[in-house]
């Protein structure tokens, strides 16, 4: 099967050359089994997959309430009355604050997501962004010159990866003082091969292409050509890890949460909560229900955007986002066939 692109337009034909389907650059179906054609902006593809677009809209809020939510809800999450220990979720009688129900010491439950979704957020974020840029640098720079430094680099990656993260984390966090800062150090310490290895398989195979040889050739020094040439390639692979890897740190730090080496009483994070609302899950299944409830649609929500990002980002793959989801099965298989 061949596929002919016009101007305006492009169409599929069989091995005969007889017209299968044709498809405008807006990629509106005009028939089956279309290819559209045409380049479209990121945002146009998103709402295009109503998945991600919800799962973007889901993380956009988390955010939003992570840097403003502690400002609007002020002193209510430390605020106790043991007049209202233990209330129901659902039940205004004593308020909008209360409407998740309250905590043993009367403490507002919708409060305390609010404080804990910005901790959550302060430790996870800075975790990948830390290991992100610690490792893509090393990685292209290594995958780049080759050689010697390719292979430190790689037996470094190697030597970490070889102990679990979680476990090193835990021994790490009981050796010294639990900690935000701590949290935030061991995790992206252990996530960096992530994209060290990543990087370094990228631009090795970039470093030979024929760009980066005129770019040599003109005597471009090698940092301007990564800066220049290879990271811009590398950017959606490395958003798209990144985005999976904000799944997995977040989870870290709530299981370190959760087994009393994470996050440290006053201070509150979604594991915590889940942690400290165990021993009342017969009595009071709300402390432990919603915050993790919320964990739980903060990742995969995460995993959704980051499975969109990595066939937005591909010029390969980016029509399938264009065309409704039996439009693209039934394409794939008569490419299949073909």
């Amino acid at each position: 099967m061949s596929i002919a692109t016009g101007p305006t337009e492009s169409t599929v034909t069989d091995p005969t050359g007889s017209l299968v389907a044709p498809t405008d650059l807006a990629g509106d179906s005009v028939a089956t089994g279309k290819v559209p054609s045409g380049k479209m902006p990121l945002w146009r593809l998103l709402l295009r997959d109503p998945m991600a677009t919800v799962a973007a809209g889901i993380l956009t809020f988390v955010l939003l309430v992570a840097v403003f939510g502690p400002w609007l809800v002020g002193n209510a999450a430390t605020d106790q009355n043991l007049d209202e220990s233990n209330l129901a979720p659902f039940n205004l009688d004593t308020g909008w604050m209360n409407v998740l129900g309250t905590d043993p010491l009367g403490r507002s439950m919708l409060a305390r997501l609010i404080v804990a979704c910005q901790t959550t957020m302060m430790v996870a974020l800075p975790a990948v962004v830390i290991s992100g840029v610690i490792g893509s640098v090393i990685g292209m720079w290594a995958g780049y010159h080759r050689g010697w430094r390719e292979t430190t680099a790689m037996r470094v990656a190697d030597v970490i990866m070889s102990f679990p993260s979680l476990l090193l984390a835990v021994v790490v966090l009981y050796v010294f003082s639990p900690s935000a800062a701590n949290i935030v150090l061991v995790l992206a310490f252990t996530r960096i091969p992530i994209y060290l290895r990543t990087a370094r398989a990228e631009s090795a195979e970039l470093q030979s292409r024929i760009f980066v040889d005129a770019a040599r050739t003109f005597g471009a020094s090698s940092g301007s050509i990564i800066r220049s040439h290879v990271f811009p390639i590398l950017l959606p692979t490395l958003l798209t890890v990144a985005t999976l890897d904000f799944c997995f740190v977040m989870l870290a730090e709530s299981s370190l949460s959760f087994l009393g080496i994470g996050i440290q009483p006053p201070d509150i994070s979604w594991g915590l909560m889940v942690s400290q609302g165990r021993t009342y899950l017969q009595t009071a299944w709300w402390l432990s229900f919603f915050p993790g409830l919320a964990i739980v649609v903060t990742t995969v929500s995460a995993t959704i955007l980051a499975a969109w990002a990595r066939i937005a980002t591909d010029p390969g793959q980016r029509w399938r986002l264009t065309v409704p989801r039996a439009r693209r099965r039934l394409f794939s298989s008569r490419k299949a066939v073909a």
